[in-house]
């Protein structure tokens, strides 16, 4: 397994952290385009909600490293802007925000959170010319595979589309990280593994992987849903053995972005046991020793 963290020292000599910064942009699944609300299981904070709030950017990092000053001494920096859809919006805008990001000397890359159904030929050109400035990353939603599934969460666009805009932005250049949640409603263990299954298949294979168990977050239509009728959620123990299988199928050269995801504490309903961050790695690492023991 290739961490993040691992390969970024590798790269450039010293830790390089994230900081997690707001574009101000919405997305087509909210401002009615597609639909309003976003994905069923998004927060009001479109999935950003540890980004800093919309703000100049210098008052967005310094709040940013701020807020993670007491967990490293890290002096570079990756701009990862998270929340909603940073590819939807004005491309000027955008293009003067971003390069302002990469101008500085302490970010080494852009990480941008988005929807593969918003990378148009407009927007494309604009991150061409950034990436001659430094590496642009491009993290994909995808999180299952299924439609039946993608329907349910009102993820808002078919595989299809993915696939497109995958190759495309591969064909660019681009490095993409995909996202994954496991234990949407009605997905069996085997459904989950498909979707990473999907992912070692493709060529070439993703960049990274996120892999993060599925977050109830009150507010949220999928939480709404969940207080009225409660559907299963998986438990600690299949979450890490989900996590260590999906580590066995995927190519060597992805590398793991995420192992399990943070949600806000005051919003999650469930499942309690995500509120453990340590406890749930621990639970990977375990598994992870388990399968390699029974494999060999």
């Amino acid at each position: 397994m290739r961490r993040l963290g691992d390969v970024l020292k590798e790269q450039y000599g010293e830790k390089v952290y994230k900081l997690s910064l707001s574009s101000g942009c919405t997305c087509p699944n909210r401002d009615g385009t597609l639909g309003f609300g976003g994905c069923s299981f998004c927060s009001q904070g479109g999935s950003g909600d540890f980004a800093a709030a919309p703000a100049p950017l210098e008052e967005q990092l310094r709040e940013a490293k701020a807020r993670i000053a007491g967990k490293t001494d890290a002096r570079r920096f990756i701009a990862y802007f998270q929340s909603f859809t940073n590819t939807y919006g004005d491309p000027g805008r955008l293009e003067a925000l971003y390069a302002d990001a990469l101008s500085r000397e302490e970010i080494v890359a852009l990480s941008l959170g988005t929807r593969p159904d918003c990378l148009g030929e407009d927007i494309l050109a604009t991150l061409c010319r950034l990436q001659r400035i430094k590496p642009v990353w491009l993290e994909l939603g995808l999180q299952t595979v299924h439609e039946d599934s993608a329907r349910r969460i009102r993820r808002g666009y078919p595989l299809q589309v993915f696939e497109e805009s995958y190759a495309r932005v591969k064909a660019l250049g681009f490095p993409v990280v995909v996202h994954v949640i496991f234990g949407l409603p009605g997905e069996s263990r085997e459904q989950m593994l498909d979707t990473v299954r999907y992912l070692a298949a493709l060529s070439p294979p993703p960049d990274g992987v996120k892999l993060q168990m599925l977050h109830v977050l009150r507010g949220t239509a999928l939480g709404e849903e969940y207080e009225l009728c409660p559907f299963p959620l998986l438990s600690m123990e299949e979450y890490a053995d989900l996590v260590a299988e999906s580590l066995a199928i995927l190519p060597e050269e992805t590398v793991i972005h995420r192992l399990t995801g943070d949600g806000p504490g005051k919003l999650l309903l469930a499942p309690d046991w995500t509120r453990n961050k340590k406890r749930v790695l621990n639970a990977i690492q375990r598994a992870i020793r388990n399968r390699e023991a029974t494999v060999n």
